[in-house]
């Protein structure tokens, strides 16, 4: 696991590649490698995982091809027999080692066959011109970040965006929508970052430029599952077989591995499945103090089914403001849930404790239709009702028309015909193939997943040097869980029904019985008048600040905290909590550039 950056086509000197390793140091604080030739540098920062005393990059050799590489390959011992049989030959068993012989022997292909996380860049130095090979896992769980100057012809990219701005050749400006879609779907999705001509690479894309060329964009398609499951019980032992080995797959290290449990079905079983190779470690956050939705005793006794460590981490709600800053800096944008300071703290008393590897239940909603917005949008369809736009606005923090009545009118005129969530997605979304919920699945795996749930594990696991690992994300679990049909994700009101098959015997009755509630803050509660929290965001949501960007009505924001003050509800704390994040981002990244006119920046990438 790593982190990388560099640049082609372009100039950068030695300081600013220093400057770009430092800002993302925390992600790889291990070691750090990096080369240079003319209009081209590349470089890493590693978290040393596997072959501790190895893995130095970049791999490869000068003058042929070079790779930096940011992830974990969990198939690597065998893809090194492989390419051993050819006669190559590996200075070390690292797993990113074997990739300059795995493009040397496929070309472009050579993605195809890496079963793991990653986002790697590769130059090609044979030939009269270099050669830039961007690409990126199946389903997102490691993020590149990029910007093409198409003037300069020239590309930057990093794993993380405040690295990407070390370089001087990357502006901080703002994307001038960026606040509307911010709020229509908690983060930005698809490719677009908050900042003008800053983009994400997509899930299973590889990218190549030849120099003074226009990149081409490769979109690699999925592996599909060649059997269809039509039975609950059958789906259940297939996706529990499944499961069962890439957990197994995803414990080999060279250092500790821990196991995240929230108290929900999807880290429960993880964490059962994770116990069956040895004595494993749980952790658990939670709060200081009596609020609504604790769950610490469903881990509890999840952890204590399984004969695992337990490990109790606790944080103070007063320590949220100091907390904040941290969270957004080191998620380069904005993200309305309020999950990210438990995620940053947990991940952090997880490497205090020793272990630079945890395994976690995220995407297991996406894959088997664990959402209430898809069970509304399921049943819905199956009566004929409206479904569409009742989930879209689900997504976000507030529906269109709501968040239109919070902005001044130089802004509502300014974001005036610009699409929160890419067009074509709305488009499959609404009227694609496939039944509502298939493509409710796709959409969530292709969308919102990425943008709103991998990236903020990714940064802020990495922010305290921990490698997070998703058995739900691998391919092995996805392309069965894509093959269900709706009755085996979705029936009688009740969700995930495969995955409740897949777990019975393993996680405790109360885990399998309780209600579903989301694992995050108690964000309604805890915004309360007298508060740190709340003395924070009267602070930085003050009118001198909303004025100065131009974008928000002041009155508006005002009559929100007076609602939240005397009716304190869901809706009323999710947006004040959005606006606090959007605020504290603003401040440390841009709050100079920002004003209601600023340009906007759209272009992308042609695909």
């Amino acid at each position: 696991m790593c982190r990388i950056y560099g640049y082609f086509n372009a100039i950068a000197s030695p300081h600013e590649l220093r400057t770009v390793a430092a800002l993302q140091r925390h992600g790889g604080p291990d070691s750090s490698g990096s080369a240079r030739d003319a209009g081209w540098g590349i470089g890493n920062n590693r978290l040393a995982i596997v072959d501790l005393d190895g893995g130095i990059q970049p791999y490869g050799r000068p003058g042929r091809y070079q790779v930096v590489f940011n992830g974990e390959i969990y198939n690597h011992n065998e893809l090194r027999a492989r390419l051993e049989a050819m006669g190559h030959t590996f200075a070390d068993r690292c797993d990113g080692s074997i990739i300059p012989a795995l493009y040397r022997e496929y070309g472009l292909d050579f993605t195809d066959h890496l079963d793991g996380m990653y986002a790697l860049a590769l130059v090609d130095e044979r030939g009269e011109r270099p050669k830039l090979i961007l690409a990126t896992d199946h389903i997102g769980m490691k993020p590149l970040y990029y910007r093409w100057d198409a003037a300069e012809r020239s590309i930057h990219f990093s794993s993380e965006l405040p690295a990407l701005l070390g370089f001087s050749g990357v502006p901080a400006g703002l994307r001038s929508e960026g606040l509307d879609a911010y709020l229509a779907t908690k983060t930005p999705f698809g490719e677009e970052t908050m900042f003008a001509g800053i983009h994400v690479l997509p899930p299973s894309t590889t990218m190549v430029i030849e120099a003074g060329e226009t990149p081409r964009v490769i979109h690699r398609p999925q592996r599909a599952e060649t059997t269809r499951q039509d039975d609950e019980s059958a789906a259940g032992e297939l996706i529990q077989g499944r499961l069962r080995t890439e957990v197994g797959s995803l414990l080999n290290a060279d250092v500790p591995v821990a196991v995240i449990t929230s108290g929900g079905l999807d880290s429960s079983l993880v964490t059962a499945l994770a116990a069956e190779h040895g004595p494993v470690d749980s952790f658990n956050i939670a709060y200081k103090g009596d609020w609504p939705f604790d769950e610490r005793h469903f881990a509890r006794q999840a952890a204590e089914r399984a004969n695992a460590t337990y490990h109790q981490v606790e944080i103070d709600p007063a320590s949220f403001p100091s907390l904040l800053e941290d969270v957004v800096w080191h998620l380069g944008q904005p993200n309305a849930d309020p999950i990210t300071l438990s995620t940053f703290s947990l991940f952090r008393a997880v490497r205090d404790a020793g272990f630079k590897v945890a395994l976690t239940g995220d995407a297991a909603d996406e894959i088997f239709g664990g959402y209430s917005r898809m069970r509304a949008a399921a049943q819905a369809a199956a009566t004929g009702a409206e479904w569409y736009q009742e989930y879209v606005d689900e997504l976000g923090v507030l529906p269109a028309h709501r968040r239109a009545s919070l902005y001044t009118d130089e802004y509502r005129s300014l974001i005036a015909g610009t699409d929160a969530i890419p067009a074509d997605a709305l488009t499959q979304l609404r009227s694609g193939e496939g039944t509502v919920l298939e493509r409710i699945t796709e959409f969530e795996l292709g969308h919102r997943l990425p943008a709103y749930h991998l990236r903020r594990v990714d940064h802020l696991s990495m922010a305290s040097s921990v490698e997070a690992r998703l058995p739900f994300c691998q391919r092995g679990v996805i392309a069965p869980g894509r093959a269900l049909p709706d009755a085996l994700r979705i029936r009688d009101g009740k969700v995930k029904r495969s995955l409740y098959a897949a777990a019975a015997g393993l996680v405790p009755d109360d885990v399998l019985n309780r209600p579903k509630q989301p694992f995050t803050l108690p964000i309604t509660a805890m915004l309360a008048p007298g508060s740190a929290l709340w003395e924070y965001a009267r602070d930085m949501l003050n009118p001198g600040r909303l004025k100065d960007a131009g974008q928000l009505d002041v009155q508006a924001v005002e009559r929100l905290f007076a609602v939240q003050a005397e009716r304190p509800d869901d809706t009323t704390s999710l947006t004040l909590w959005a606006l606090l994040v959007h605020e504290v981002w603003r401040e440390l990244f841009h709050r100079a550039a920002l004003g209601p006119v600023a340009a906007a920046g759209r272009t992308a990438v042609p695909a």
